[in-house]
């Protein structure tokens, strides 16, 4: 008789405990398809559609409704004034009608051939329009006393109007002139270049400088729980006002740093630091650099602070240097949080915009994808040529993700 055991996790049990466990990680799963998944879909969706800012609205009749003439008096004859237009310079509508209630005291003597009343009912069949059409209704009336007995006006009834209209996000309208535009010339080449000479050398000098900064607060002193505050101050300060202080420090009219800088006989003249180039881009590099190098320097000096002083004290009882202790046992030590810091802040670099668009407004050569993302879509009003900058900005990152967990994450054991 042979004894064979079923294969580990098919048994009616292990079933059970695999539908609780997916049913417990569903509330998480369908919170992230909401937060990540749908809106990245949105993007690609809106990527590849001929949209622009005005078409996020779906098209519509707008009407304005008054009346027009002199009526001072029971017989004086008037017109109510319809006012209508399309919302959309290129979408059409199809199907339009209006329909309003006459007020009481208004005798309509003359109508519209695309009219009916019924009653004080009126009903209008417009038919089909193209993009921009307008049109101006006049229905003739003549003043009754129980018009001039009461306050109702035309424009106090609210006219309902109908009419179909397929919106550029939802329709069959494809293209790829999104992404011509994007890749059109040499434009694309230099913002990646910048985009990538920003994010490679701020995230590399933020890692730098955090630990530089570590190393030097590792070591018990008095006053070093006031340097630490004093060194998280870039991180925790708002971007504006740290943006701002900068931009007044290096003014070229009345910065101090200029007045230093003439004073010392650096310079004869004033320079302009974030209006020309190539000093503008490296301005905001420096500026990406001091701003965020608090955050590695919180958390190398916490990894720094739980290696164990014993591998020191052995070292230097051997007669190695200060230099050969930091290379040969700390870095070794912090390599994994290293990585993990060169991830996320290359990642947080490669999609920054507000400190750029803050100090340069993307001039002078500091037009990074993110701000090439805001001006694609909101200055130009291109809403799918934004969306393909920010799809191009997704397979960078996605490339670079991959590139780190097949090669750097598993060099260092991640």
């Amino acid at each position: 008789m042979s004894d064979v055991s079923p294969p580990k996790g098919s048994g009616p049990l292990a079933r059970l405990e695999a539908r609780l466990a997916w049913g417990l990680l569903a509330p998480t799963i369908a919170a992230v398809a909401l937060v990540v998944i749908l809106p990245l879909l949105a993007i690609f969706w809106i990527s590849i559609k001929p949209v622009s800012l005005s078409d996020l609205r779906a098209p519509e009749v707008v009407i304005r409704e008054d009346i027009r003439g002199d009526y001072e008096a029971v017989g004086d004859e008037a017109a109510i004034r319809y006012r209508l237009r399309n919302s959309s310079q290129d979408q059409p509508i199809r199907g339009v009608t209006i329909t309003d209630t006459i007020p009481q005291g208004l005798a309509v003597f003359d109508l519209d051939p695309r009219c009916a009343l019924d009653g004080r009912a009126l009903f209008c069949d417009f038919g089909d329009w193209d993009g921009g059409f307008r049109e101006t209704l006049m229905i003739p009336v003549m003043v009754e006393q129980a018009y001039l007995d009461t306050n109702i006006r035309p424009q106090d009834t609210d006219a309902t109007v109908t009419g179909r209209a397929s919106s550029v996000l939802t329709n069959a309208t494809f293209t790829f002139d999104n992404f011509k535009r994007v890749f059109d010339g040499d434009e694309f080449w230099s913002v990646l270049w910048v985009t990538l000479f920003y994010t490679v050398f701020g995230t590399i000098g933020a890692l730098l400088f955090g630990l530089f900064a570590a190393m030097l607060l590792n070591k018990s002193f008095k006053g070093q729980g006031i340097l630490r505050g004093l060194y998280l101050f870039p991180y925790v300060s708002p971007v504006i006002a740290v943006a701002f202080a900068w931009i007044l420090l290096f003014d070229p009219f009345s910065g101090s740093a200029n007045a230093l800088l003439i004073q010392m006989g650096v310079t004869q003249e004033a320079i302009n630091f974030f209006g020309q180039r190539p000093l503008a881009l490296i301005m905001v590099t420096l500026f990406e650099i001091w701003r965020y190098f608090p955050l590695s320097f919180l958390f190398i000096l916490a990894r720094m602070q739980s290696i164990d002083s014993d591998m020191y004290e052995a070292a230097d009882m051997d007669g190695a240097s200060p230099f050969q202790q930091f290379w040969y046992l700390s870095v070794p030590q912090l390599l994994g949080i290293l990585s993990v810091l060169f991830l996320l802040r290359f990642i947080w670099t490669f999609n920054k915009f507000d400190d750029i668009f803050l100090l340069t407004g993307g001039n002078a050569g500091t037009r990074t994808l993110t701000v090439n993302v805001y001006e694609q879509a909101f200055a130009v009003s291109n809403i799918g040529a934004g969306a393909a900058v920010a799809v191009v900005i997704f397979g960078c990152l996605l490339l670079f993700s991959f590139f780190f967990f097949r090669f750097i994450s598993q060099e260092e054991g991640l």
